[in-house]
């Protein structure tokens, strides 16, 4: 009974756990699937999950506001008390999207971040929803000059497309780079989340350069765990460890 009861407060004290040694990097689950999210969120690895219109599409997830509490209120449930669900608003008007963001972050205003298209329209929806006490990210970046945008209008995120920039014949990873000296050369705290993110070794390279905020997919994210060298040594320590138990 005793080690039931001991369970049952670990259990439901994980989610208000923070790593002690994470220190400020964060890292993001990229999809609108709740079955990577029970696959995945409980390695421990993720501060939050995001998505948007069109990863909604692709997982077959309806774009309603409705939907979207419903995804929130599950994603919230797998996270650390300071974890945070990013979703994106729509309308083809700052007051439209200015709505669409209230009503989206309505259920939880601590803890869903609410991006708009880092456009003049975004950039003005930003600002009513920053007065009204939403948290911001400024998403579908391509250019290094937009972080003055997000800087200037007190975003808390600003989400570049990297491999999409390198697609474009730009250097992705260089334009990130840049936004975060732009930002740090503002005195801002906005955090460069960088996204479309196609392999860990873009990850390694960005996080060596001083960025500490990536969202990716969950293909990107078992990429992480596949090095069949450390697999034979954890097999081989099984195979020792059940010799010895003889």
């Amino acid at each position: 009974m005793l080690v039931l009861f001991l369970f049952l407060i670990i259990a439901t004290s994980c989610s208000a756990f923070t790593p002690l040694f994470r220190g400020d990097n964060r890292f993001f689950l990229d999809t609108a699937d709740p079955d990577e999210w029970d696959a995945l969120l409980p390695l421990g690895i993720f501060y939050g999950v995001t998505t948007n219109p069109t990863i909604l599409e692709r997982c077959h997830q309806p774009c309603t506001v409705e939907n979207l509490h419903a995804l929130a209120h599950r994603a919230l449930q797998k996270l650390h008390t300071t974890g945070e669900f990013m979703c994106q608003a729509w309308g083809s008007t700052a007051l439209e999207l200015y709505d669409t963001g209230m009503q989206l972050s309505a259920i939880d205003r601590e803890r869903i971040v609410i991006k708009v298209p880092v456009t003049a329209i975004g950039v003005a929806a930003a600002h009513l929803l920053h007065q009204s006490g939403v948290r911001i990210c400024l998403t579908a970046c391509y250019n290094s000059k937009q972080a003055l945008l997000a800087a200037s209008v007190g975003a808390e995120y600003l989400a570049p497309y990297c491999g999409r920039m390198s697609d474009a014949g730009r250097n992705g990873e260089e334009e990130c780079v840049r936004m975060m000296g732009i930002v740090e050369g503002m005195k801002s705290e906005t955090r460069i989340l960088v996204a479309s993110l196609r392999s860990v070794d873009t990850i390694a390279l960005l996080a060596e350069a001083g960025l500490d905020t990536f969202t990716f997919s969950p293909e990107v994210a078992r990429m992480m765990f596949d090095e069949p060298l450390t697999d034979q040594a954890a097999k081989d320590f099984e195979e020792a460890a059940a010799r010895g138990a003889l």
